[in-house]
């Protein structure tokens, strides 16, 4: 053997070997430092671990190509041949990471599919879900056609010594495809979004008037819930009144407002099945988001208005208990926006039951409007008049 080419075959491989041993070197005291912060410290700490881990490898990565960029250099200061085919290399990759990707949007779909979205538990929630399902399946579609074009193009067309570009600019017929052919999907695929969306918000008078009327209040960091009484109506609350009547008054409910009497106070959700609800939604602090998944439900909580979410629950807990085989199971309402330090906090239990099962329920429930707080209030009122009839004495 030829005594340079050995002696630089052996360098190479010195110089290979010394990088790959610093390299697990390296890799172990980073993986025993992340065991060790994971342990007495918090996720931010590991999280920066994780990424030193990360800027470890493309460190490696880089030194690899530097060394074997030294030896292309080596080969050709000696006037030999290129030693490595970069062209075919890079064209193998391509196929190779093509195959890869593959395979990865098929364990995705397959491992992970399932858990992209639970079982819709309301009549507009199959809608929602038969939307997303089809814009999956034509984004997939495109997603998997242009990139088997993208990598199988970069393999086919790799750079040879034989191979020649061939000038082709403008092809009229292609673009006419690729113009037209994503226009009419992505427009029908808005439409027929904004028609579910529609049909999802659009409520008649009659229809909103026969919901059973809920009234939530999001605050940091809890939820407020009213039932609408007998009277399926909800009292006036006036944000002027927040605190009132000695700190009892914390929605601002209007004492004025005799509806408010037979509102109920709630320390859970429960939803009779296959009825119509009505949510009315608002906040007094920051933005919040009323979400409740398995409904396919989501409206912002806005500090000064009201929103409205109405949604019809078709599949009672205990029913979804058995169709999932967990045992205890239940339905939550979540807030969606991180609205603060204790953001994960605002969850508030949520059961769908029988019409039966509801009727037992309310009976048990407690107004929200308390003695004390009439007490309170006439008491207020009475102080009112009296300063009132003060005033008409001393002006006269």
């Amino acid at each position: 053997m030829n005594i340079k080419k050995y002696l630089n075959l052996k360098s190479l491989l010195a110089l290979l070997a010394v990088t790959v041993l610093t390299f697990q070197q390296g890799m172990a005291q980073a993986q025993d430092a992340v065991e060790t912060v994971s342990k007495n410290d918090g996720l931010g700490k590991m999280v920066s671990y994780y990424l030193l881990l990360f800027l470890l490898a493309c460190v490696f990565i880089g030194v690899i190509g530097k060394v074997l960029q030294v030896y292309e250099l080596t080969r050709r200061f000696q006037g030999k041949s290129e030693g490595i085919s970069w062209d075919k290399v890079n064209g193998f990759l391509f196929g190779f990471f093509l195959i890869v990707g593959l395979y990865g949007v098929y364990w995705s779909y397959t491992v992970q599919g399932n858990q992209i979205l639970p079982d819709a538990a309301s009549e507009h929630g199959v809608k929602i879900d038969n939307m997303f399902n089809i814009t999956l399946i034509v984004t997939t579609i495109a997603f998997i056609a242009t990139h088997i074009l993208l990598f199988a193009f970069a393999y086919k067309y790799k750079r040879t010594k034989e191979s020649k570009a061939l000038y082709y600019p403008h092809n009229n017929t292609l673009e006419k495809y690729w113009t037209v052919i994503p226009a009419i999907v992505f427009t029908t695929l808005v439409v027929m979004g904004f028609f579910t969306w529609k049909g999802i918000t659009n409520i008649s008078p009659e229809q909103e008037k026969n919901a059973l009327q809920i009234d939530v209040t999001a605050h940091q960091f809890a939820w407020e819930v009213r039932y609408s009484g007998k009277d399926n109506v909800s009292g006036k609350k006036n944000y002027k009144l927040i605190g009132s009547l000695g700190g009892l008054n914390n929605l601002g409910v209007d004492l004025s407002d005799k509806r408010n009497y037979d509102d109920l106070k709630v320390s859970e959700i429960v939803l009779p099945v296959n009825k119509s609800v009505r949510f009315t939604l608002t906040s007094i602090d920051v933005l919040h988001s009323f979400y409740m998944p398995h409904f396919r439900v989501q409206m912002n909580c806005v500090p000064g208005m009201s929103t409205y979410f109405q949604f019809t629950p078709t599949i009672t807990t205990a029913e979804m208990q058995k169709k999932t085989g967990e045992a205890d199971f239940k339905y939550e309402l979540y807030c969606a926006k991180i609205c603060g330090a204790s953001h994960y906090n605002m969850k508030f239990p949520v059961r769908v039951v029988t019409q039966s099962e509801y009727d037992d329920w309310v009976k048990e429930q407690k107004p929200y409007i308390t003695e004390q707080m009439k007490e309170k209030y006439q008491l207020a009122m009475k102080e009112n008049i009296t300063s009132d009839k003060n005033k008409i004495v001393s002006n006269n």
